[in-house]
């Protein structure tokens, strides 16, 4: 690995003689693999939690995951390495090749590295109640997912991605994820102030020079240099603005990047100090996770930095800050446009005025009372109506996914979304299933036929592989058509020899 000179130069002039060393040393290394369990899904797809009365399952504690894991007979893989500032996270031993791993797309755990892991500590020590959340720049999903699993119960995140592009791998894998407190959306953080939302809590995980990526990707190292290490902190700045006008009086900013250089990380934490009158929040972190301090005397113990070669994880850096109680008045909301909102009013409309239609959809639903559903244009969705006001008001965004994706209309038939297939809130007594072997969820997962036992009834299909839902398929008989969603398809032919499971 050949680093620019000019990053060797500064660097090793910020970190100093010893911890640039180490550094160095970590960086020839090779990176860890690592994964976290989703705890909706930890058993063969099947909710391990028991369920309240407000549809919400308890929190797993690590010891509770270690004790599933082991009683579940976990693949080698895993290994016991736990991810010490991540309940659910664990280190594997090996990379295996997780795209043919069908358990990967039913959810039931995310390909994280390590570091970016740290966010579920982050909320633990600061949020202890139900918060509306937004994830600024999320795609494509890792913190968001973290996110979801780390807040309290009662929260609902707002997951944003300003390019399109990216912004539908970030849907796809929130609705693999399974949590029905989300929406995801694409729109410019400019665009979310326009709606009037003020969050509790704002994560902008901005977009950066990347000099924490560059023993993972080569084109980083390539991307990088020094104007466009000034150009990212410009914009960083202008996120983290547009951020504050969204964020409640006392409400908490998280603020992280991928790099290291003393620009984009304590000098914008300083700005944001300095000109939006921001308090920077102390976290508390155990002396064997080896995590680096603030490379600046002003902000010690306030801030977070995770380096190769001394922390076992990827380049990250992260700060919490609070806005003030009194805000500055200059930084009020604008008001939402009401334009877009008329607009929206006739776009989107309750379900057909068909009483039976709506109560067979609704049916689908483990917990119908706690949904409202919505349709827009021939989409239909269950909308958690704790949050109903909060859909409504941003409804003038460009909104991918939200709540439980129900079904979609063609012609006279309602077929049943992939959303509600990967759901927790799934009835799982609204359809017949049908568990199926590793070589036929990869042809299901490829979007090819998938032959049915003779005994499956017609009609719409759970496949499930290992007892975790895969998605629907309907059977008509003679064959069955393969619904799973075109888009996200695996393209790719390969299939390495042995199973590719982690759990």
């Amino acid at each position: 690995m050949k680093l620019p000179e000019a990053f060797i130069s500064y660097t090793r002039e910020m970190m100093g003689e010893k911890l640039f060393a180490a550094f160095m040393e970590g960086m020839r290394q090779t990176a860890s693999v690592s994964v976290r369990l989703n705890p909706l899904k930890i058993r063969g797809g099947n909710i391990r939690e028991e369920q309240t009365a407000e549809g919400i399952r308890a929190e797993l504690t690590a010891e509770d995951i270690r004790e599933e894991l082991t009683a579940e007979g976990i693949r080698e893989e895993l290994g016991p390495e736990h991810v010490p500032w991540c309940r659910h996270g664990y280190y594997l031993q090996g990379r295996p090749h997780f795209t043919f791993d069908p358990l990967l797309h039913a959810g039931c755990y995310y390909v994280q590295e390590a570091a970016s892991m740290f966010v579920d500590e982050v909320i633990r020590q600061h949020v202890h109640g139900p918060v509306v959340a937004l994830d600024l720049c999320a795609a494509p999903g890792g913190k968001s997912t973290a996110l979801l699993a780390a807040l309290p119960t009662g929260s609902v995140l707002v997951s944003n991605e300003p390019i399109r592009q990216r912004a539908h791998i970030l849907s796809e894998n929130l609705q693999k994820w399974g949590h029905a407190d989300v929406l995801v959306t694409n729109n410019m953080p400019s665009d979310i102030r326009q709606t009037g939302v003020i969050f509790d809590l704002i994560l902008t995980d901005v977009p950066c020079s990347g000099e924490g990526m560059f023993r993972k990707d080569a084109e980083a190292i390539g991307e990088w240099s020094a104007q466009h290490v000034l150009a990212c902190q410009r914009l960083q700045r202008d996120i983290v603005e547009e951020a504050w006008q969204c964020l409640r009086p006392g409400g908490l900013l998280i603020y992280s990047t991928c790099t290291f250089n003393l620009h984009e990380d304590e000098e914008n934490i300083l700005w944001a100090v300095e000109t939006l009158g921001a308090e920077v929040l102390p976290m508390a972190t155990l002396e064997e996770w080896h995590v680096t301090p603030s490379l600046s005397e002003q902000l010690k113990d306030c801030v977070c930095r995770f380096i190769p070669g001394i922390t076992r994880g990827e380049g990250l850096f992260i700060a919490v800050l609070r806005k003030p109680e009194a805000a500055d008045a200059s930084l009020s909301l604008q008001k939402p446009q009401r334009k877009k909102e008329k607009h929206l009013r006739q776009r989107e409309k309750n379900p057909k005025n068909d009483r039976a239609s709506a109560s067979s959809i609704m049916a689908w639903l483990s917990h119908p009372e706690l949904f409202t559903l919505r349709e827009n244009v021939d989409d239909i969705s269950a909308i958690p109506t704790r949050w109903l006001s909060l859909y409504e008001q941003m409804s003038g965004l460009r909104i991918l996914h939200a709540g439980v994706g129900m079904g979609t209309r063609r012609g006279k038939d309602l077929l049943p979304a992939q959303s509600l297939a990967l759901s927790p809130h799934l009835n799982p007594a609204a359809f017949a299933t049908c568990e199926i072997d590793l070589a036929q969820a990869m042809s299901y997962l490829r979007k090819e036929s998938v032959v049915l036992p003779h005994s499956i009834p017609r009609g719409f299909v759970l496949l499930t592989y290992r007892g975790a839902v895969l998605g629907f398929v309907k059977n008509i008989g003679s064959r069955a058509n393969n619904l799973y969603p075109q888009e996200w398809k695996i393209r790719s032919g390969y299939q390495p020899e042995g199973l590719c499971e982690i759990m």
